[in-house]
């Protein structure tokens, strides 16, 4: 039987795992993201004795995706301590003669929805998440989408809300998407986390107004058939809704399809994975390396 390896490399947790090629996660265990020394050894420990026959790597970043780059593999430039410029893929082929699929970690959410989540049967979809931070993958024409870099949607700049005072949160742009509408930005606004805050606060009309912005953006670019939501903050199952109906206000017809103006609620969702998405993307990332072998 081929077993597959997968890592959800987390800013505050690895996820390990490995699983078949029908996409069925079998084994998981999880650690704290320390060190990478640490972090990496712990990783290479937990897959020593399973027969992995390909190990998919969906990583926080930004990270190098260019395979003719002389740091493909590597963690860029990353506030997270220590770990700018480590070659996470270079670490793992010390050990593992076997081929290794790497992908931002919501790249590989996009492409475990689409693989065998919300998406499946589509030729593309994009996966937001909306926690401690917001980023996005997308899956066009069955491909993943890379370019001069990895997508950085969570960064896109948005009107604000006529009653927001908030400056923002990021530290790069303060009032991106990420700066107004992540969790931290949440509750350095509001003074609270967002699971605290009652449904009928003034948080979520910010919330739906950015949000809505931002699928309104990806939309006219993109075009996706899906649009999945995940994240700490997406679990709110009010917001939905919400983002669903601001989104057609502000679209005001210029798309007119069907699953934006009648069938909303089947066009943005929450991940098919549910809270597995990005390991079982992982998985998929393993089994599209080795089909490409």
């Amino acid at each position: 039987m081929t077993v597959l390896g997968a890592i959800e490399g987390g800013g505050t947790k690895f996820v390990v795992g490995i699983g078949t090629p029908d996409g069925k996660i079998e084994d998981l265990q999880s650690f704290p993201t320390t060190t990478p020394e640490e972090t990496m050894g712990r990783t290479v420990e937990y897959f020593a004795d399973k027969g992995v026959s390909a190990i998919g790597f969906g990583s926080f970043g930004p990270v190098d995706l260019n395979r003719q780059s002389a740091t493909y593999g590597h963690i860029a430039l990353t506030p997270k301590p220590h770990w700018s410029h480590y070659d996470v893929v270079g670490h793992l082929k010390r050990y593992f003669d076997v081929p290794i699929g790497f992908d931002t970690d919501v790249n590989a959410a996009a492409l475990g929805e689409a693989t065998w989540g919300a998406a499946k049967g589509l030729n593309s979809c994009l996966y937001i998440t909306v926690g401690t931070g917001i980023g996005a993958g997308a899956v066009v024409e069955g491909k993943l989408v890379h370019g001069l870099t990895h997508p950085e949607m969570g960064h896109i700049l948005v009107p604000r809300h006529p009653e927001d005072t908030y400056a923002g949160k990021c530290p790069y742009h303060a009032d991106c998407l990420e700066g107004l509408a992540a969790g931290p930005a949440i509750e350095a606004r509001w003074g609270v986390k967002a699971y605290e805050l009652a449904e009928d606060h003034k948080a979520w009309e910010f919330q739906a107004y950015y949000l809505a912005q931002a699928l309104m953006n990806y939309i006219l670019i993109m075009s996706p058939q899906k649009i999945i939501l995940g994240g700490g903050v997406s679990k709110q199952t009010h917001l939905l809704p919400r983002i669903r109906e601001q989104l057609r206000t502000l679209l005001n017809g210029y798309v007119h399809h069907p699953a934006i103006l009648e069938q909303a609620d089947q066009y943005i969702v929450t991940p098919g994975l549910e809270d597995r998405a990005g390991i079982t993307g992982s998985l998929a990332l393993a089994l599209q390396a080795l089909e490409e072998k």
